[in-house]
C-alpha cells in the first residue's frame, strides 16, 4: 500500500485493530512521528533477545514470528507486534523476520508515551482495546481449559488403544508440540516424558526438514488434509542418542486454525541391517568391478600382449557354456579376474558368483562353509546355515586355492560335480543345486594327485577346460600399461599425480622379473607414489635389486660368438640406455654409474672411448 498522505495515512491506522478505539484527531497526532521502514526476504525486523524500543505495523507484506526451531505466527498487513516493547524495555522474546518486500511503519516507545501522557482520548482509546485483548484472551483461556479436559478425555479414551500398538505413534499440533506419544514411541525416543516438546528435536535434520515441509505445504490446503504414506524414512534420535530408522504414514485431523498430526511409525532397523548386508556385498561387487574396469580394457583384464589375448579368447569360447574351468596360474596373476570374467560373460551374470578361498578357511570349518550345517551339527552350530554352494545357486562358484582343499572333503566336492547334489553337515537331506564351478590354483594338481595329495578323478573333473594365466614377465609390455593405469589411479585415490613410465623407466619394468605378479606391482606401484616428489618417482631405487636388472651374459646366445665391434656396439648401446634414463647424470645415487654398476671415473672414461656425445 502507498500513503501518499497524512489522512491516507490515518485512514489506514483507523483500520488496525490496535488503533480502533483511537480517534482519528489523535491518530493524526501518533501519524507525525511514524517511521516507514522496507525490508527484503529473510531481513531481520526484530531479533531475540534484543532490548525493544518500538512496535511496528505492518503496512505492505507479511513477517513470520519465529525463534531458530520454532515458527509462532504468520502477520500480514495491518497485523502489529511488538506491542510489549511500550510498556516495559525486557527482552525480544521472538524473532521477527520480512516473507518478502515487506513496509512497517516504526512506532517508537518515546513517542508512544508522550503521546500516552499529552492525549487523553489516545489514552483511552489505547486502553479500551487492551481491555477488550484482555477479556478476549480470558474467553480463549477458558475454552483452551475446555479443550485439555476434552484432549485428556480423548487420550484416556485412546490410551488403551495405541499403547498397545507396536508401531511407535506420535500426536503433535501444528506447532509441532508432542500431544500424545505410547509407549513404542517413548521407546524410540528413550523419554517417557515427551509431552508437550517438540517432535522435530527427537528427529535428524534430514528428517525434521521433511516433516516441517509436510505440514507447513498442509496448513495451505482447503481440504481435509492430509493421510499419505512419507515419502522417506524418518531417522528418530533418542535422548541417550540411540538411532532407529522408521517408515510410515502422517495424517491430520481438525481444521487449519487447530490442526493435530498422527505420525505412526514403524522401526525398519532390523530390515535396513539385513538390506544393508546384501546391498554391501553387490555394491563391493560392484565397486570392484568399477575399480577394474577403469584401468582395464574389457573384462577387467589388460590383454595387449598376444599371451593375455589368447587367454580372453579361451574365456569367450567356455563362458556361454556350463563346462567346469580349472584356471592355473602364478599367485597374483590376476586368475580371479578371469573367473569374474567367466561368469559376467555366461548366461549366469544376472546370479550371484560367490567366491571361496579354499586356502583361507580353517580345517575344521571348511565343510560347513561350503555345504552349510544344520542346527546343532556340531559345538558352536546354534543355527542352521546355508553354504556357499547353495548360495550360489544358478549362480557360479569360484573355488580359489583348489590346492588346498582337505583331501577329506575331496569327495564331496566330486559329488556335486558329478551329481549336482551334497548332504549339509549334520543334515540327512540331500541338497539339489545348479551351480557352475571354477576352480583356481598356483599348484600343479597333476603333480599334486601322483604324490597323493589330491584325488586324480577330481583333478580330471575340474581340468574339463583348463586356462593357463601367463605370469606378468611373460605379457610384455603389459606391465608398462598396467603400471601406467594403476600409477593414474593411485594419483588420484593419493591426490598425489606422478609423470607416465618414460621409454627408460619402461626398460626397467620390462627387465624385472615380477615374481609376487600383478599383485607385487600394486603394491610397488603404490608405495611409489607415497615416496614420489613433485610428480617424479624414483623407480631406480624403487624397483627391488635393480642392479640385477641388466641382461647378464648368461641372457646371449651361446650359440654365437660377437665380434669386438658388435660387442662395442652392445655396450655403448646399454650405456646410452642408463643415461638417457638417469638424464645424463653420471654419479649420484641417480646416477647412470650406480644403475651400471661402474665408477663414475670408469664409466666416464668408457662414454669417451665410445664416442657418445649427449645430445643437444
Amino acid at each position: 500500500m502507498s500513503v501518499s498522505d497524512q489522512h491516507q495515512l490515518v485512514d489506514f491506522l483507523k483500520g488496525v485493530s490496535f488503533f480502533s478505539e483511537v480517534s482519528k484527531t489523535s491518530l493524526m497526532q501518533l501519524s507525525k512521528n511514524l517511521i516507514q521502514e522496507h525490508f527484503e526476504i529473510n531481513d531481520a525486523i526484530i531479533r531475540k533477545g534484543d532490548v525493544g524500543d518500538a512496535m511496528y505495523v505492518i503496512l505492505k507484506g507479511q513477517v513470520r514470528v519465529h525463534d531458530k526451531d520454532h515458527l509462532y505466527i504468520i502477520l500480514n498487513e495491518t497485523d502489529c507486534f511488538g506491542e510489549y516493547a511500550l510498556i516495559d524495555d525486557e527482552p525480544r522474546s521472538a524473532s521477527v523476520t520480512a516473507m518478502g518486500d515487506t513496509t512497517v511503519l516504526k512506532i517508537e516507545t518515546t513517542h508512544f508515551v508522550e503521546l500516552i501522557s499529552s492525549d487523553r482520548g489516545f489514552a483511552k482509546g489505547i486502553l479500551s482495546v487492551l481491555i477488550k485483548r484482555h477479556r478476549e484472551l480470558d474467553i480463549i483461556q477458558e475454552r483452551l481449559t475446555v479443550s485439555k479436559r476434552e484432549l485428556e478425555l480423548a487420550n484416556s479414551k485412546m490410551s488403551g488403544l495405541i499403547n498397545g500398538a507396536m508401531d511407535a505413534i506420535v500426536m503433535f499440533d501444528h506447532n509441532f508440540r508432542i500431544v500424545l506419544a505410547n509407549a513404542s514411541a517413548q521407546a524410540i525416543m528413550e523419554n517417557e516424558d515427551v509431552q508437550q516438546r517438540n517432535i522435530l528435536f527427537f528427529l535428524d535434520e534430514d528428517s525434521a526438514q521433511l516433516l516441517e515441509g509436510l505440514v507447513k505445504s498442509d496448513l495451505t490446503r482447503e481440504d481435509n488434509g492430509m493421510n499419505t504414506y512419507l515419502p522417506s524414512t524418518v531417522k528418530v534420535i533418542g535422548s541417550n542418542e540411540m538411532e532407529t530408522l522408521n517408515e510410515g504414514t502422517i495424517s491430520r485431523y481438525g481444521n487449519a486454525k487447530e490442526s493435530f498430526y498422527t505420525l505412526i511409525l514403524r522401526n525398519i532397523n532390523e530390515r535396513v541391517q539385513a538390506e544393508s548386508k546384501i546391498n554391501s556385498l553387490r555394491n563391493q561387487t560392484k565397486y570392484l568391478q568399477e575399480e577394474i574396469e577403469e584401468l582395464t580394457s574389457g573384462y577387467g583384464i589388460i590383454a595387449r600382449d598376444r599371451s593375455m589375448k589368447k587367454v580372453l579368447d579361451l574365456v569367450e569360447q567356455v563362458a556361454h557354456t556350463d563346462a567346469t574351468v580349472l584356471v592355473q596360474g602364478e599367485t597374483g596373476t590376476g586368475k580371479e579376474l578371469v573367473a569374474r570374467a567367466i561368469h559376467m560373460e555366461s548366461d549366469r551374470s544376472e546370479q550371484p558368483l560367490i567366491r571361496v578361498n579354499c586356502g583361507a578357511i580353517p580345517e575344521n570349518l571348511i565343510e560347513s562353509e561350503l555345504f552349510g550345517h544344520e542346527k546343532g551339527a556340531f559345538t558352536g552350530a546354534t543355527a542352521s546355515r546355508k553354504g556357499r554352494f547353495l548360495l550360489a545357486h544358478k549362480g557360479t562358484i569360484f573355488l580359489d586355492e583348489i590346492g588346498e582343499l582337505p583331501l577329506a572333503l575331496q569327495p564331496k566336492l566330486l559329488r556335486v560335480l558329478q551329481e549336482g547334489e551334497f548332504d549339509p553337515v549334520g543334515s540327512s537331506e540331500t541338497v539339489k543345486v545348479d551351480v557352475r564351478i571354477i576352480a583356481a590354483t598356483h599348484r600343479d594338481l597333476l603333480v599334486y594327485a601322483q604324490e597323493g595329495k589330491f584325488r586324480e578323478d577330481l583333478f580330471y573333473r575340474l581340468n574339463v577346460f583348463p586356462i593357463q594365466v601367463p605370469a606378468l614377465r611373460d605379457r610384455g609390455k603389459d606391465v608398462c600399461i598396467i603400471a601406467n593405469e594403476m600409477m593414474a589411479r593411485s594419483g588420484r585415490k593419493l591426490n598425489k599425480p606422478v609423470e607416465i613410465l618414460s621409454e627408460g623407466q619402461e626398460q626397467l619394468f620390462l627387465n624385472y622379473d615380477w615374481p609376487g605378479n600383478v599383485r607385487e606391482l600394486q603394491n610397488l606401484v603404490e608405495r611409489a607414489i607415497i615416496v614420489s616428489k613433485n610428480g617424479e618417482v624414483d623407480w631406480i631405487n624403487i624397483i627391488p635389486n635393480i642392479k640385477g636388472k641388466q641382461k647378464d651374459l648368461s641372457d646371449i646366445e651361446t650359440s654365437r660368438i660377437y665380434t669386438s665391434t658388435e660387442w662395442q656396439d652392445m655396450e655403448r648401446d646399454n650405456i646410452l640406455r642408463a643415461l638417457k634414463l638417469t638424464q645424463w647424470k653420471i654419479s649420484g645415487e641417480r646416477g647412470a654409474a650406480k644403475l651400471l654398476g661402474l665408477r663414475p671415473t670408469t664409466l666416464t672414461s668408457k662414454i669417451k672411448a665410445l664416442g657418445i656425445a649427449r645430445p643437444v
